[in-house]
C-alpha cells in the first residue's frame, strides 16, 4: 500500500461511524444507484441478457412482507447477475386492479355522498385516473427503501397505453381463432361489487350457518333433501339421485311436488350425486349452483333464477324483495309450518365463499360472461413443462401445475365494473356482433354499444412478460429480453397468474414459453408458523422492521428462511440478529481497515502465505464455489447461512482474531496477511452484496475506493484449495475452543489472565503459540508455576494453573451438588423406564420425554466428572 493510499484510507475510516446507522445511508444510497442508472437495462447491449418481471403489485396496495420477501429474493437474483456481467433486467410495474381500485375510489365518492352511477361512467374513469395520479402507487417509494434494483424507467402499468393495445391485440386475435365466446354460465358473484369474480378473488372460510332436511313431495312419493341455502329451492328444477340407489330408482322419471309452490320438478338419475352423503337425494338449482348446473345441462334441465344482482329474490311471491339471508329464515319457517322440516342442525359449520375485496358473501348465479376456450391452451402450457422448455422448481410443485393445468375449467374473463379493459366487442341494432382490433375502427350510427364489461385484472396480468417489452410491435427489448429468464413468485398464485402467463405467452408467441424457470416461494408467517393476519393480530409492517433495524436486516432475515417452496417463518426477534449480524460486519471490516487491510497488488504466492492465510483463501473459494452452485438451485436460505457461518464464524471470529497477534508482531508476514484480509473481505462482501446490499457497498467502497460494489466484478473460485492448512488451523481451533470451555466451565472472566504452560510439540502448531496464548489470555508459566489443571487436545497440551484464580473447594462443593441432582435424576428416570406397569400405561409422548431426560441427566453427569477431574487436588 503507498502512502498516498494509506492516508486515503485513514481518512475514509474516520469517516465511517463507530457504530452501523441503517437510517443515515440507505436512502442516499439507493438514490445514488438510480441516478447512476445502475439499475436500468440497454437493449442494445451484447452482454447476454437475464430477465425478470416482477409480480406487479396493485396500484391499491403498499408492502407487506409477502412483498419484502419475493422482492428480496429476485433482487438478490438480479443483484448477482448483474455482477456477473450480464445485461440484466429487473421489469417493474403495477396492475390497475379492477376491484381493489373500483372500490377505493367509490368509498371515496362515499364521503362526498355519491355513487358512481352519479357521476357515469367516463367521469368515473376519469376521477379513477386522477386518484392513481395522486394517491397511487404508495407501494413504489416502499420499494426503494427495501433496496429493489428495477428498471425505473421501464415501469408499466397494466392500463397504460401500450398495454391496452397488447389486450385488444390478443383479445381479437383469441376471438377470431373461436378461443373466446360468450355464454350464460355459473360464476362466482359478489353482490355489494356486482360483478362476477374469478376463483382467486374468493376466500373460504368456515362459517357457522344451518343444516335444514327438508320433505318434498307428498305420501309415498316423497324424498327428504338437506340444504344450507333454503332460499335456492324457489328455482330447483329437479331431485337427483344415483343411479344404482335402490331407494329412489322407483321416483326415477316422476316428478314430485316442490314445497311452498305451484310447481312439481322431475327426479333425475346422475352420477354426481353420492348416495352415501346424507339422504343420497340433492335439490338441483341449476341457476345458482355449479354442480347443479352441471347437472342442469345433462338433463336438458330449465335454469331458474330467483336473485337479482343485489342477492335479493325476485321469486313471485310472499318471498319476493327479502334480501337472500332474510328470504332464508322466512322460507325455513314457512316449511316448518307445513311441517316439511325434518331435521334442523345450529349451528352447523361448513366452509364458505367470501369476496376478497369487501368479505361479502358470494353467490353462485348463472350469468351471460364472456370465457376463453382454454382446453388448447392450458395443454400448450402443460406441455411445454413436460417437454422441459420450462422448469419448475422444486420439482415436487410439477404435480400441482399439472393437477391444475390438466383440468383447466374455462376462464371467465367479463367483470362487471368500470375500471378496467373494456370488451372490444360492438353489438348492432340487428344483433350484429363486432370484434374490433387496435388498429380497427369500432363500426358506428344508431344502436352500435360497446360491450359495457371490463376484462378480469388476470387477463392483462397474463401478458406481463412480454407487454411490457412493447408487444405487439416487434421492439429490440422483446427481441433482447423475451423470454425471461426466470419467474419468481408464490406457490399460492401457480394456477391463477403463472398458468394465464404460460398459456398467453405461448400462444402469443409463436410457441416460446415466457420464462424457462418458474422459482416457487412459499408464504411468510409468523414465528408460530401462524399465516399472519390483522383479524389474529400477528401482521407485521415491514417498514416498521426496516425502520428499527435496516432494510439489511429484513432481507437477510427474509432470504435465510426461503427454502424453495416451503413458508417462511419469521418472528422480530430473528430481525434483531440479522441486524446483529449486519453490525458484525462493519465492526469487524472497520477494525480490518484500521489495521491497513489493503486490497491494493496481487495477493502474494503461497510460499509466503501463513497457515491461516492459505486457510482463510481455502475457505473463501469454496465458500464462493458453494454459494453458486445455491443460487443456481434457488436455495437462498442455504446460500445465506453458508455466507454467515463463513463471515461471522471463520473471517471475523477467527481470522481476524489471528491476524491481531501477526498486525501486532509487524514485518513482511504482516503486511501479507493485510493484503490477504482485504482479499478476503473484498470477496466476502462482494458475496453478501446481493443480499444486504447497503452495509456492503458502504464498506466495499470504502475498502476497495471502487465505484460501486453494484457494478463490481462477482467473484470467481479461483480453484485454490489447500487441505493441509484447513487441518492445521482446525486443530488450531480445537484447542482454543475446548480451553476456552473449560475456563468458562470454572467461572473464569473472559479477560482474566491465568498463568499457563502450552505444550505443542508433536502437533503442527508450535508457531502459533502467541496466537494461541493471546486468544486464550494465557501468561507466561513463571517461577511459581503449578500445573493444577491439564486439558489434553488434539495432541497438545494446555497446563493451567489455577491457584489464586478460582476457590478450588468451593468449586468443587458446586460442582459436587450439581453431581448429586443430575445422579438423582437419573436414577428417576431409569426407575420408570425399568417399570413394567408404567410403560404399558403411559403414553409415548410422555415415555420418549422421559427417555430424553434420562439422556441429559448421562451427558451433565460426564460433563461435571469431567470438571471435577481437571480441579486440583486438595
Amino acid at each position: 500500500m503507498t502512502e498516498n493510499t494509506q492516508q486515503q484510507q485513514a481518512a475514509t475510516i474516520t469517516e465511517l461511524p463507530t457504530q452501523y446507522a441503517p437510517a443515515e445511508v440507505e436512502g442516499k444510497l439507493y438514490e445514488r444507484w438510480v441516478e447512476r442508472g445502475y439499475f436500468e437495462a440497454d437493449e442494445k447491449s451484447d452482454k447476454p441478457p437475464y430477465t425478470i418481471v416482477i409480480p406487479p403489485p396493485n396500484v391499491t396496495g403498499s408492502l407487506h412482507l409477502g412483498h419484502a420477501f419475493e422482492h428480496t429474493l429476485i433482487d438478490a437474483l438480479t443483484r448477482r447477475k448483474r455482477m456477473q456481467g450480464y445485461e440484466t433486467l429487473w421489469q417493474p410495474g403495477m396492475d390497475h386492479a379492477g376491484i381493489a381500485t373500483q372500490n377505493v375510489v367509490e368509498r371515496e365518492l362515499g364521503k362526498e355522498g355519491k355513487s358512481r352511477h352519479d357521476l357515469g361512467r367516463e367521469q368515473f374513469v376519469e376521477r379513477v385516473w386522477q386518484w392513481k395520479a395522486e394517491s397511487g402507487g404508495q407501494i413504489s417509494g416502499q420499494m426503494r427503501r427495501l433496496g429493489d434494483g428495477v428498471a425505473w424507467a421501464r415501469e408499466r402499468f397494466t392500463m397504460d397505453e401500450g398495454l391496452s393495445q397488447a389486450v385488444q391485440t390478443i383479445f381479437k386475435k383469441l376471438y377470431d381463432d373461436e378461443l373466446i365466446y360468450r355464454a350464460e354460465r355459473i360464476i362466482n358473484w359478489c353482490p355489494r361489487c356486482l360483478t362476477a369474480i374469478s376463483d382467486i378473488e374468493v376466500e373460504y372460510q368456515e362459517d357457522d350457518g344451518e343444516l335444514v332436511s327438508i320433505k318434498y313431495g307428498e305420501g309415498d312419493e316423497t324424498l327428504v333433501v338437506a340444504t344450507t341455502r333454503a332460499e335456492t329451492m324457489l328455482g330447483d328444477t329437479a331431485v337427483a339421485v344415483h343411479p344404482d340407489d335402490e331407494r329412489y330408482r322407483h321416483l326415477v322419471g316422476k316428478t314430485i311436488k316442490l314445497p311452498l309452490t305451484a310447481r312439481s320438478i322431475p327426479v333425475v338419475a346422475d352420477e354426481h350425486v353420492d348416495p352415501e352423503f346424507g339422504t343420497g337425494a340433492v335439490k338441483v338449482t341449476p341457476a345458482h349452483d355449479p354442480n347443479d348446473f352441471e347437472i342442469g345441462q345433462r338433463h336438458d334441465l330449465p335454469s331458474i333464477t330467483v336473485m337479482d344482482e343485489h342477492a335479493v329474490i325476485t321469486a313471485h311471491g310472499p318471498f319476493q324483495g327479502l334480501d337472500r339471508l332474510e328470504a332464508r329464515s322466512a322460507i325455513v319457517a314457512a316449511l316448518r309450518a307445513e311441517g316439511r322440516i325434518v331435521a334442523e342442525k345450529r349451528p352447523y359449520t361448513h366452509s364458505v365463499g367470501h369476496c376478497s375485496r369487501c368479505k361479502t358473501t358470494i353467490e353462485p348465479r348463472l350469468s351471460m360472461q364472456w370465457w376463453v376456450k382454454v382446453g388448447p391452451l392450458a395443454q400448450a402450457a402443460g406441455d411445454a413443462v413436460r417437454d422441459g422448455r420450462v422448469k419448475i422448481h422444486p420439482q415436487e410443485m410439477e404435480k400441482r401445475y399439472f393437477d391444475w393445468v390438466d383440468n383447466l375449467h374455462d376462464w371467465c374473463i367479463s367483470r362487471q365494473l368500470w375500471w378496467g379493459h373494456r370488451i372490444p366487442v360492438w353489438y348492432g341494432p340487428e344483433g350484429e356482433v363486432v370484434c374490433v382490433g387496435p388498429d380497427e375502427e369500432p363500426p358506428s350510427g344508431d344502436g352500435w354499444t360497446q360491450d359495457t364489461d371490463v376484462l378480469d385484472t388476470w387477463f392483462s396480468s397474463g401478458l406481463w412478460p412480454f407487454s411490457t417489452l412493447g408487444w405487439p410491435e416487434q421492439t429490440e427489448s422483446l427481441k433482447k429480453f423475451y423470454p425471461n429468464s426466470v419467474l419468481v413468485t408464490g406457490y399460492d398464485i401457480l394456477f391463477f397468474w403463472v398458468a394465464r402467463m404460460m398459456m398467453f405467452g405461448l400462444y402469443a408467441m409463436d410457441g416460446t414459453p415466457p420464462f424457462h424457470t418458474i422459482a416457487l416461494h412459499g408464504m411468510v408467517r409468523d414465528q408460530f408458523g401462524k399465516k399472519m393476519s390483522k383479524s389474529f393480530g400477528n401482521a407485521v409492517n415491514p417498514l416498521d422492521w426496516m425502520d428499527k433495524y435496516g432494510s439489511d436486516a429484513l432481507r437477510f432475515t427474509l432470504v435465510r428462511g426461503a427454502n424453495p417452496g416451503v413458508d417462511v417463518p419469521i418472528g422480530e426477534d430473528w430481525v434483531q440478529g440479522s441486524r446483529n449480524f449486519a453490525n458484525k460486519i462493519w465492526n469487524a471490516t472497520r477494525f480490518a481497515l484500521m489495521n491497513g487491510a489493503t486490497v491494493e497488488g496481487d495477493l502474494p504466492p503461497a510460499e509466503q502465505l501463513s497457515a491461516a492465510d492459505r486457510w482463510i483463501l481455502s475457505r473463501l473459494n469454496a465458500v464462493v464455489a458453494e454459494v453458486d452452485a445455491y443460487y443456481e438451485d434457488y436455495q437462498f436460505a442455504k446460500l445465506s447461512e453458508s455466507l454467515f457461518h463463513f463471515a461471522w464464524d471463520e473471517v471475523f471470529d477467527w481470522y481476524v482474531e489471528l491476524s491481531k497477534t501477526t498486525f501486532q508482531a509487524g514485518g513482511p508476514a504482516a503486511e501479507v496477511s493485510k493484503r490477504v484480509l482485504g482479499e478476503v473481505l473484498d470477496v466476502t462482501l462482494k458475496l453478501l452484496h446481493p443480499v444486504v446490499p447497503f452495509v456492503t457497498e458502504t464498506l466495499w467502497t470504502t475498502l476497495t475506493g471502487g465505484e460501486s460494489v453494484v457494478i463490481a466484478e462477482w467473484p470467481t473460485d479461483s480453484g485454490f484449495r489447500d487441505a493441509a492448512a484447513e487441518r492445521e488451523i482446525e486443530t488450531l481451533q480445537q484447542v482454543i475452543t475446548e480451553v476456552r470451555r473449560f475456563r468458562a466451565d470454572q467461572g473464569l472472566q473472559p479477560g482474566q489472565r491465568v498463568p499457563a504452560r502450552v505444550d505443542l510439540s508433536g502437533t503442527p502448531l508450535a508457531v502459533h503459540e502467541a496466537a494461541i496464548r493471546q486468544l486464550l489470555r494465557l501468561q507466561p508459566e513463571g517461577d511459581s508455576f503449578t500445573a493444577t489443571a491439564t486439558l489434553p487436545v488434539a495432541g497438545a497440551e494446555v497446563a493451567l494453573d489455577l491457584s489464586g484464580v478460582i476457590d478450588v473447594a468451593a468449586e468443587r462443593k458446586r460442582l459436587a451438588k450439581d453431581l448429586a441432582a443430575a445422579e438423582k435424576e437419573k436414577a428417576q428416570a431409569t426407575g420408570k423406564l425399568g417399570n413394567e406397569a408404567f410403560l404399558a400405561k403411559a403414553p409415548d409422548h410422555v415415555v420418549e420425554k422421559i427417555r430424553v431426560r434420562l439422556a441429559k441427566a448421562d451427558e451433565d453427569i460426564a460433563r461435571i466428572k469431567a470438571q471435577l477431574d481437571r480441579l486440583p487436588q486438595g
